[in-house]
């Protein structure tokens, strides 16, 4: 790393280009402000766009066309062999990447955003010591500041030391090396069982190994049942209550050792290992200890309901403050943090933060989960419908799936809706909206919903909870 000579002076500068960083930068220049936007990488969008959601879904969206395709024959509709041309997969999925990227950096220049490449670290707190890769070089030393914004996200957690293997990551396994003929994919959340079911839709024999006693162990039971159900017809084993111990190199590949909760061992072989055990904040390495901004026990750093830490003047968002690690949770934090700094009245009060896993079928939730109400005591009232009396979903010969709505038994508040099913990532929102609002359940009865579409099922479902379904049987009567 080398250091620049020049200072430069500005308003605000915000630290990482991510849908946190990036957002706040634009929000803030919108609002009049100068802004100096500091990231390391050459790409600006951040882990989402260039390593992560934005590519994971593209990838999952061509494996997906092509099991439709596979699966026509049922409508009688036959299309012959499909085949997946991993290469122009590979170019496809870049060019998405490339084409938000440029975007990013486009919206940038055209709101006056001045972009350092380098790595941030504090050395006073009004000012940021500018280090860039010794084959860039860097012209731009240090950033002095009235306001700061820190948006460095997160990164992959080290590998444990039992993988002392070259198994991929997440990262390494979007760019398709290889389509290994035996995977194994170490961790059940949303990210391994996103990228399981890619390399099992580009034709791998995919193992899943879980710790949990089941897979996707923060989201309702009921709810990842149903796709449970889909995958273990893709994969070729689910291993729960079961670690890895032990990767070694064989001929074959490697040698993995799993050991269940009873403590019984099994050694199996596979071409390729991915591990997917979730993310750690990017709060190392900031100095922070030189303004004297510590780190909460998740080593993540406190923040108030305006984004503000604990010197009022630097900011915080995304991954590196509490709640989920979700880029449309950071980027509303990043508008709130802009606005504040520019005086206008805003807060991060929002009731609701949606959560979508891209799985077939997908499943997303907002709100609280019934898991949550139960672990909190918390009297609700639940409706569910089942997609198979959805007049659209029959027609879509997609009937898996179900959507649940969670209310107040007294007042008929929303106060969750969790929904598994084909394109529920695109009615989730609805529901966060019913929540924001303060909707009850007549209020989503009442909401003429088009027919026929699976929209309607969120209607029914609130029918359910208030006790009068109309496409599902009625409850029984007492007495």
């Amino acid at each position: 790393m080398v250091m620049g000579s020049l200072k430069e002076e500005t308003e605000v500068v915000v630290v990482g280009a991510g849908p946190g960083g990036y957002v706040a930068a634009i929000r803030a220049a919108d609002l009049g402000k100068e802004v100096i936007l500091v990231e390391e990488r050459e790409k600006l969008g951040g882990v989402c766009l260039i390593e992560g959601c934005i590519p994971s879904k593209a990838l999952i969206n061509a494996v997906e066309v092509a099991h439709n395709a596979r699966e026509a024959a049922r409508f009688g509709i036959s299309v012959g062999d499909v085949r997946i041309d991993v290469d122009k997969l590979r170019a496809f999925t870049q060019g998405v990447v490339d084409n938000l990227t440029g975007g990013v950096a486009g919206l940038l220049k055209r709101r006056g955003v001045t972009v350092v490449r380098g790595r941030a670290r504090f050395s006073g707190p009004n000012e940021l010591r500018i280090e860039a890769p010794a084959d860039k070089g860097a012209d731009v030393g240090a950033i002095g500041f009235r306001h700061c914004i820190l948006a460095t996200g997160s990164c992959i957690n080290e590998l444990p030391a039992a993988y002392d293997q070259p198994v991929w990551h997440s990262a390494q396994a979007l760019t398709i090396p290889s389509v290994p003929e035996r995977l194994l994919v170490v961790g059940g959340g949303y990210i391994g069982l996103e990228m399981g079911l890619v390399y099992a839709g580009l034709g791998s024999r995919v193992t899943m190994v879980e710790f949990f006693p089941r897979l996707l162990i923060g989201a309702d039971e009921d709810l990842v049942d149903v796709m449970v159900r889909s995958a273990a017809k893709r994969f070729e084993d689910i291993l729960v209550d079961s670690k890895v111990t032990g990767v070694e190199k064989s001929a074959a590949g490697f040698a993995v050792t799993i050991e269940k909760q009873d403590g019984a061992k099994e050694r199996r072989e596979y071409d390729q290992v991915l591990v997917a055990i979730g993310r750690r904040p990017n709060t190392s390495d900031l100095g922070l200890e030189t303004i004297g901004l510590g780190l909460d026990e998740q080593r993540l750093i406190p923040v108030d309901e305006r984004q503000r830490t604990k010197i009022p003047h630097i900011y915080a968002i995304g991954d590196i403050v509490r709640g989920p690690q979700l880029a449309h949770k950071a980027s509303r934090e990043a508008k709130v943090a802009a606005e504040v700094i520019a005086e206008e009245e805003a807060a991060f009060d929002n009731r609701a933060i949606p959560a979508v896993v891209f799985t077939d079928p997908e499943i997303a939730w907002a709100g609280i989960t019934e898991r949550e109400a139960q672990e909190l005591g918390i009297e609700v009232r639940i409706g569910r419908f089942p997609l198979h009396a959805l007049g659209r979903a029959q027609t879509l010969g997609r009937t898996d799936g179900l959507i649940k709505v969670i209310a107040d038994p007294k007042t008929h508040l929303v106060r969750g809706v969790g929904m598994v099913g084909v394109g529920v990532s695109e009615l989730i929102s609805e529901a966060t909206l019913a929540i924001e609002m303060g909707a009850t359940l007549e209020d989503l009865m009442v909401t003429i919903h088009p027919h026929p579409t699976i929209s309607e099922a969120i209607m029914e479902a609130a029918e359910v909870a208030a006790g009068h379904p109309v496409h599902v049987n009625p409850p029984k009567k007492r007495g």
